[in-house]
């Protein structure tokens, strides 16, 4: 969604009877910013019977994002006949320990066994609700409107002492939010969806959000861990 995004990519032609799938984390018990302006943007063609599926990753709940990707979904005439999820490392430092990476390992590997099931339903076109751990919506709505001032990125700050100016951070940011100056990164925009890839992904633990991450530590899956040092 983010190259799609990046290169102005909205529109895509379905083939007969081909699925359609989005896979989205869940943030705040919702849906991220830029999963939200993507799917406003999306135009799907060439629909004849074709299964579309949404597939959330979370941590501790699913909240409503799968009612939110509904929502944007029918507006556009579509409609989801399958929701799955993926239960993996919460790396919302802030409020989350991912310091044990004994432990975040083996989640990760739990989430793989959980992927593989759900890649099976989808080719079998598994249709159902298969929501387990979703909130009242009021609730997950109460908390989603703190999303808008948790994702300013006055949040964010560098520890100068660790910081090697790689540019690591503003290589991967999928908002392209953030610029390096005089050897330093800065971000450039008062919001980003948040994902928090700048801090997970330095390579001097330099990037913090807040007064808790720098204990709470780092944590990326091996695989997208062994690209980047590629």
């Amino acid at each position: 969604m983010a190259d799609c995004m990046n290169k102005g990519e909205f529109s895509f032609s379905l083939c007969k009877e081909e699925r359609a799938g989005f896979v989205t984390p869940v943030y705040f018990w919702g849906l991220p910013d830029i999963v939200v302006r993507f799917v406003r943007q999306l135009n799907l063609t060439a629909l004849h019977r074709n299964f579309i599926y949404h597939v959330v990753t979370f941590g501790t709940t699913t909240g409503q994002a799968h009612y939110m990707m509904q929502e944007l979904l029918k507006r556009k005439g579509l409609w989801l006949d399958a929701k799955y999820n993926v239960r993996m490392v919460d790396v919302w430092t802030p409020i989350f320990d991912v310091s044990d990476h004994g432990k975040c390992l083996r989640k990760t590997e739990e989430a793989e066994k959980s992927i593989a099931k759900i890649a099976e339903r989808a080719v079998a076109r598994k249709a159902g609700n298969f929501d387990y751990l979703r909130l009242p919506y009021w609730l997950a709505h109460w908390y989603y409107l703190t999303y808008e001032n948790q994702r300013k990125t006055k949040n964010f700050h560098v520890m100068k002492d660790r910081c090697v100016g790689c540019n690591r951070c503003a290589r991967l940011c999928p908002e392209q939010a953030i610029e390096c100056k005089d050897g330093f990164p800065v971000w450039t925009r008062e919001k980003c969806t948040l994902c928090l890839k700048c801090l997970h992904h330095c390579p001097r633990f330099a990037i913090q959000y807040g007064r808790r991450t720098a204990r709470h530590g780092q944590f990326v899956h091996p695989g997208e861990a062994a690209k980047q040092t590629v």
